[in-house]
Parts: C-alpha cells; sequence; structure tokens
C-alpha cells in the first residue's frame, strides 16, 4: 500500500479534531446547528494552521447524507468522497495558479446551476489574494448575491491585498498560529497511535521548530521519523534541526553567567562543526532566557510540558533579573542583525561577545533600558586577554532619570572641574542625549556655570524647545556627567536682555551650521579646481549645475 504522509493522514475529519482555533470552531459549529449560515467566509492565517482543512469539514457539514449539522457522519459517500477530495459539488481552487479573469469566469460560469449530488455547491479558493483586480471584480456580483445552493470559503495567508469590496461581502475568521504545547501534545498523540518510539524532548523541538503550524510539525515529525530509522531521539532531531539538545543550552547559559568567555566561545566552535543552525541557536538561547525571566517574577511558575524545567531552575538563581531581561535583548537584536554578517557564525560570534561585554549596573539596582543600541559607550577597558570579557559604561537617554550601565572594570574619562571648563559643544557628546532632549542642548548658549547653577539662552523663537520635561532631562544629564546634583536654567534672548538674533548665539548647531557650511564651500571649490571638470568645460562647454555638489561627509 502506498505510504501516505502523516500530514495527509492525520488531517482532522470533524470539528472535534481540530487543534486550537476554538473561535471559529463554536461560530460555524452554532451556525451549522441554528441554521444561520452566511453565503461567504474568509478564512485568514498563516501557513498550516487548518483554513483549507475547516472548509472541507464545513462542506463535509453542509452536504452530509444525515443531515446538515455540525457533526457529519464521515462514512456517507458524500462525506467519503469530500475527505478523498473528489465531490463533484465542491470545487476547491488554487487562486495562485488561476490568476487571470478568464480562469475565474470559467469557474463561476456554473454558479446557476443546481447542485450534481449534494444539497450545496461549495467553492473553496485558496489564496485568493493571488487574484487579480479583474478577477475579483468579475467574482464581486456572484460573491455579492449567490443563489441559494452556493457557499464561497476564501482562504488567504494576506488577507491586506484582498480588495476592501471583496472584504465587505464576507465574514471574516482570523486563524491564529498555534502555539509549541499544542503542537508538541499532537505529535505526542500521534505517535502514540502509530507506536512509534519518541523522546519528549525530541518531541518538543520539532513543535517548537514547527513555528505555529502544525502541517510544519507533521511535516518535520515525518522527516525526524525518516532521519532516525523508525524512532525519534532527541539527538537526531537536534542534528536535523541545526539545533542543541537542552543540557547543551543550560550549559552555555552558565557559562555566559559566570563570564567564561574562553569556555563559551570554545562551545560554539564545537557546536559549529555539527552544522548548527546559528539562527537556532540564539533562538533556543532567547527562549530560556524567556523561562528564566518568568520563573524570576513568577514563583512557584513551571511548565510540565518543557523537560528539564529544574535546570532552567537553578539557572535562575544564578544571574539577576536585570542581567536577563539585558541577555534575552542582545539575542533578540543578534538574530535581527545575523543576516547583516560576514556570515552566519562571525555574526553569532559577535552576538556571544555582546553578551559578555555588557553588564547590569548596580548588581541589578539601576533603571535598566535593555535598548542597549543607541547607547552611547563614555568609558571602555583595554583590551581583552584571552579568555577575558570587557565591560563597557554607558549613559542612557535621561528621560528624567539617568539610565545607565557601569563598568567592571571603573576607568576615569574627567573630573568636575575639567567639564567645568570645558566648551558646552564638548560636554553634549558626553550627555548621551537624543531626541528633543538633544535639540535643547544643541541650540543653548551656556552663558555661565556658578557653582552647581548652569545658566543657558535660547533664541526666542526655538523657545519651544526649552520644554519642562527637555530642562529636566538636560539637568539630570549634566548632573550624572559631574557627579553632583546641578541646576539647569534656560532663557530666551529677550528674558536674559539679549537681542533676539539666533546667529549671536555661540550654540552647538551654530557650529555644526558653520563647519557644513565651510564643508560645502571647500567641496565647491574643489570641483571648480578639478582638472577633469575644467577639461570638460573647456573642450565640450559643460557647466556645473548648481547646488549639485554635496561634501564627502557631511557629519
Amino acid at each position: 500500500m502506498t505510504y501516505q504522509v502523516l500530514a495527509r493522514k492525520w488531517r482532522p475529519k470533524n470539528f472535534s479534531e481540530m487543534v486550537g482555533q476554538t473561535h471559529v470552531v463554536q461560530a460555524l459549529v452554532n451556525g451549522l446547528d441554528q441554521d444561520r449560515l452566511h453565503h461567504a467566509f474568509l478564512l485568514t492565517g498563516t501557513r498550516g494552521v487548518g483554513k483549507t482543512t475547516l472548509a472541507r469539514i464545513f462542506a463535509k457539514c453542509l452536504n452530509c447524507e444525515q443531515g446538515v449539522s455540525s457533526t457529519p457522519c464521515g462514512e456517507c459517500a458524500a462525506c467519503v468522497d469530500i475527505d478523498a477530495g473528489r465531490f463533484v459539488d465542491m470545487l476547491e481552487v488554487d487562486a495562485a495558479s488561476r490568476t487571470k479573469v478568464d480562469d475565474t469566469r470559467e469557474i463561476l460560469e456554473n454558479v446557476q446551476y443546481a447542485p450534481t449530488r449534494g444539497r450545496y455547491k461549495v467553492y473553496i479558493i485558496d489564496e485568493v489574494h493571488m487574484l487579480s483586480t479583474a478577477s475579483f471584480n468579475a467574482l464581486l456580483k456572484t460573491l455579492e448575491e449567490p443563489p441559494a445552493h452556493v457557499k464561497f470559503v476564501l482562504a488567504t495567508t494576506d488577507p491586506q491585498k484582498i480588495p476592501v469590496t471583496v472584504l465587505s461581502r464576507c465574514l471574516r475568521f482570523n486563524l491564529t498560529r498555534l502555539d509549541a504545547p499544542q503542537i508538541q501534545q499532537y505529535l505526542a498523540k500521534l505517535l502514540t497511535a502509530e507506536s512509534i518510539e519518541a523522546e519528549e524532548e525530541a518531541v518538543l523541538l520539532l513543535a517548537q521548530a514547527a513555528d505555529g503550524s502544525m502541517r510544519d510539525g507533521l511535516s518535520l515529525l515525518d522527516q525526524a521519523i525518516g532521519f532516525g530509522g523508525g524512532k525519534v531521539t532527541t539527538a537526531d532531531v537536534s542534528e536535523m534541526l541545526g539545533s542543541l539538545a537542552h543540557d547543551h543550552i543550560v550549559k552555555m547559559l552558565t557559562l555566559l553567567f559566570a563570564g567564561d568567555a574562553a569556555g563559551l566561545l570554545a562551545q560554539l566552535d564545537e557546536q559549529a562543526r555539527y552544522s548548527i543552525d546559528f539562527d537556532r541557536l540564539l533562538q533556543q538561547l532567547a527562549e530560556s532566557l524567556h523561562r528564566i525571566a518568568l520563573i524570576q517574577q513568577l514563583p512557584g511558575y513551571a511548565d510540565e510540558n518543557r523537560p528539564g524545567w529544574e535546570s532552567l531552575r537553578q539557572l535562575s538563581g544564578q544571574v539577576e533579573a536585570e542581567a536577563v531581561q539585558l541577555y534575552y535583548q542582545i539575542l533578540i537584536h543578534g538574530r535581527r542583525d545575523l543576516r547583516l554578517a560576514p556570515d552566519p557564525r562571525s555574526g553569532a560570534e559577535m552576538t556571544f561577545l555582546r553578551l559578555l561585554a555588557f553588564q547590569p549596573a548596580g548588581g541589578g539596582s539601576a533603571n535598566l533600558d535593555t535598548s542597549y543600541a543607541d547607547t552611547k559607550p563614555t568609558a571602555t577597558t583595554a583590551g581583552p586577554a584571552v579568555g577575558q570579557a570587557t565591560t563597557a559604561s554607558m549613559v542612557r537617554e535621561p528621560a528624567p532619570v539617568v539610565k545607565a550601565l557601569t563598568p567592571e572594570v571603573v576607568v576615569p574619562v574627567a573630573s568636575s572641574v575639567d567639564y567645568q571648563q570645558r566648551p558646552w559643544n564638548q560636554i553634549i557628546e558626553q550627555l548621551g542625549l537624543n531626541g528633543a532632549q538633544l535639540e535643547l542642548a544643541r541650540n543653548v548658549e551656556n552663558v555661565s556655570r556658578e557653582n552647581t547653577v548652569w545658566q543657558f539662552v535660547i533664541a526666542d523663537h526655538l523657545e519651544n524647545l526649552a520644554s519642562a520635561p527637555a530642562v529636566a532631562a538636560l539637568t539630570a544629564a549634566v548632573s550624572a556627567l559631574l557627579g553632583t546634583k546641578v541646576t539647569a536654567i534656560v532663557t530666551t534672548c529677550a528674558a536674559s536682555k539679549r537681542t533676539n538674533q539666533a546667529t549671536e548665539l555661540q550654540t552647538p548647531a551654530a557650529e555644526i551650521a558653520r563647519r557644513q557650511s565651510d564643508k560645502m564651500s571647500q567641496a565647491e571649490q574643489a570641483i571648480k579646481d578639478d582638472p577633469t571638470v575644467l577639461s570638460l568645460q573647456q573642450e565640450m562647454g559643460a557647466s556645473i549645475i548648481g547646488g549639485s555638489t554635496k561634501p564627502l561627509s557631511s557629519s
């Protein structure tokens, strides 16, 4: 007998066998049992979540020889033929391969005729968003006023591409992605029924790799059974998926929490020999950190479906909660940047080095902002020796409290006395400001620094920049930089009895504008003096288009 893949063999035959999608199933069951059925349904959701399966079950409910109900018999000729996909009054159309208007007209030309065998003609149009505009227009009239014996079930993974005119004529159901425990339980049930030996952790790895799609989970299980010669083991599944077994993940996290750079990179090197999927590795580490964070914040929390739960509980006591949040964000950003790296392995290595380089301040007492990508380093240690990690001190956006990461090795930058003498445009670079606070700092002149009171002046027409939150943030940033409380006072030119001329203020913004102007003048002169340009002008009568010259760097 020909082998049938698990995804087809174990496709649900009735609503009770469906995994998840309770909100959709309940609506369809009530509609069928109460004889309150819409003529057109739109099922949306990612691949493999049950759109086509629901459509076929719905067709059986309408055409079962025992009568219309939410529980088809599954044994009559109509039910058997629908399950086999050969029922003459159920038309399944792949819109991705039949996008032309002529195809749509050919499909719809028999809508007016009564069903051949069943009570209803059921049109199932998969990936309906692939239809052309003309095809949608041809479908509209029939979709709005179909004959009483016709039902439409449209399925799509991209509802945004469907015209509003079509959406308004359908009853829409959004199918959700299945979570890993749902897929894991279903796969375990299937394996038991098929009498296939499987390890619990291996099934979990398959469920996680399915990424919310039951069909993908079943396809992966088929592959795992073949790969393992009839058995599903953690080692085989890990090798097949390019992922790591749970004990290897625990070992890597233990090395990370201990700051053992040499050991962590050695582990990465060892796993790279087995063709590890680096994106999958970072995903597994982030998933374990998520579980650790739940354990830390929710006493007594446990996920009995997850193997190795006790090892994660033990790890949760070896690391501060703030560090877990920071490590999680670094891994998430590392996955995002992996495709931009020279190669996946070097991208993973840089992510690991970043994990080792940054640590939260004050043993977890700091107000930690884990968006490390926007930080500006103010002090770094010297280069690391082999097997040692470096740390960096970074000042965060003060809004209004300065958020910081402190160094493991304290390095001097400058004393408050030094800052008292430094120009304002140099001090700004050390404040770590951005957004509205940075605009305020760039557009003020620092006119005095008496004791702990710093006076600033801003042009009258820019007074809106000196909002209370922005001034408070500026005050906090300067105070943090000097290591003492400073009061920042910002007044307008008029209030300070200065003429209202922005050009008279010695602001960092004015300095930047002057530099850019100088660069532009130099660039224009360089173009005019360029031998090639001069040659083109003399020999061909060429001219330089005004405003087309730009400096190589305008930062």
